[in-house]
């Protein structure tokens, strides 16, 4: 058996069943043969010693002293040539025998018998060879007749073999058509039951392969008795992981919160320190190590957040509502400028399998790049490329050097010092999109700038 064979459930019962079928209707076949011949058989030995029983009821010894028969016997066949059935009876003398009564089927054909005679009383069965050479089968009794004692005779019965076997055979026939039926109806009732019987482990892996692609948070539906305890204990760790998740979506809310009101506090008396001294250098100073500790705070918050995610099922987010949200965020905040940003290609069924707020965190910080070095226009499409979401971001900018696409996605690097941030936004979406299987690279875009390319992966 091969493996995928003996790793089938379906296939390990249907070889099962298919064998013990096989098995009882070869051994039913058998029994059942070998009954209806012994049965035959029987039959036919009774019926000869029955013809032979008369046989000897009717002999007599006439007048000058030979047998004869008071009648002929009331079987049609023992007068009809060749007819199958024939009597006959011998007279035994010393060293030597005489046929001296035999039935007209038999015509002028004596029948050969062996030698040896049984004991008085008893019937011995041989099989010979009759008058065209087709095998008998005959019962004999020695019979020592009470008009003269002295005188021996072999009465003799014998009937064609074929009226035994040929009954056998038929009915063997037979028996193997209808075995045949029995054996293929009880195979096709088999694939049935399998298939009926396991259907709900097909309706369970199904169930399961939706709450993997995110189009439900759990096993919906009832279930036999033996199933439904390993759905209910599947849903519970269902439920116990987004548990999990929304702790720590929690916990990390809380230390953002508490992290980012002593910054505040902090910028704040910087503000006010630099008001009533004067001393602007230490407020800026201040302010820009403030708002680098926010982002610190906010990336590795992110990654704590998506490393909680990763691991969850059930999650889907759908794409477009969420680049739609950000086109019009982005329009706002670049408003001064007058760019255009605008989303030329996007299904409506493309999703993302993860959180909804990654996807923002991860497209934002594209989005918002990419409207820094802009020139005029942005221009955002979505796609599936190999069973993953394909996003581009274009933008008319001047672009950057192949030499240094990948080195602005380390921390802290910037392509320009002039332009405002941290650096580390590229690399938030790098890490965010490793996180859940993705990867994100730059390369020249048809509009002459660069252009963002970020794989996601999308719900099965």
């Amino acid at each position: 058996m091969s493996s995928a064979a003996a790793g089938s459930l379906r296939l390990r019962l249907l070889a099962g069943t298919l064998v013990w079928v096989l098995l009882t209707v070869v051994v039913a076949g058998w029994a059942l043969g070998r009954l209806f011949d012994e049965h035959v058989d029987r039959q036919f030995r009774v019926e000869l010693r029955m013809h032979l029983a008369q046989l000897a009821a009717q002999l007599m010894i006439d007048a000058e002293g030979r047998p004869a028969l008071r009648t002929p016997l009331s079987d049609p066949r023992f007068v009809r040539p060749s007819s199958g059935l024939y009597w006959q009876v011998d007279v035994l003398v010393p060293e030597s025998r005489q046929a001296v009564l035999r039935s007209r089927s038999l015509w002028d054909v004596v029948l050969s018998v062996p030698q040896d005679l049984p004991a008085a009383g008893v019937f011995h069965s041989h099989r010979i060879e009759g008058p065209d050479g087709e095998p008998l089968r005959l019962i004999e009794q020695v019979l020592y007749p009470a008009e003269q004692p002295e005188m021996t005779l072999r009465v003799i019965v014998a009937a064609n073999a074929a009226l035994v076997e040929e009954p056998v055979a038929r009915f063997n026939r037979l028996l193997a058509i209808a075995l045949g039926v029995l054996a293929g109806g009880l195979v096709l009732a088999a694939l049935v039951q399998v298939r009926v019987g396991l259907r709900p482990l097909v309706r369970l892996r199904d169930g399961l392969a939706a709450v993997r692609a995110g189009r439900s948070a759990a096993l919906q539906g009832s279930f036999p008795a033996e199933v439904q305890p390993l759905v209910e204990e599947f849903n519970a760790v269902l439920a116990r992981n987004a548990e999990v998740v929304e702790r720590a979506r929690t916990q990390a809310g809380n230390l953002a919160h508490a992290v980012r009101t002593p910054l505040t506090v902090l910028a704040n008396a910087a503000t006010s320190s630099a008001h009533e001294r004067g001393d602007t250098a230490l407020a800026r100073l201040v302010a820009e190590q403030v708002a680098l500790a926010r982002t610190q705070v906010d990336h590795h918050l992110a990654r704590a957040r998506a490393a909680a995610a990763v691991g969850a099922t059930g999650q889907r987010t759908p794409l477009r509502p969420v680049l739609e949200g950000l086109l019009r965020l982005m329009a706002k905040v670049h408003a001064e400028r007058g760019l255009e940003i605008g989303l030329s290609r996007c299904d409506a069924s493309l999703a993302f399998r993860g959180e909804a707020q990654d996807l923002q965190e991860m497209l934002g910080n594209l989005i918002d790049n990419a409207s820094k070095w802009a020139a005029h226009r942005v221009e955002i499409s979505a796609d599936e490329d190999r069973g993953q979401l394909r996003i581009c971001i274009d933008d008319d900018g001047p672009g950057l050097a192949e030499a240094v696409r990948e080195a602005v996605f380390a921390r802290g690097v910037r392509a320009d010092e002039h332009i405002p941030g941290f650096g580390l936004g590229l690399s938030i979406v790098r890490d965010l999109a490793q996180l859940y299987g993705g990867e994100v690279h730059l390369e020249r875009s048809p509009a002459g700038g660069a252009r963002a390319v970020l794989h996601l992966p999308t719900p099965m």
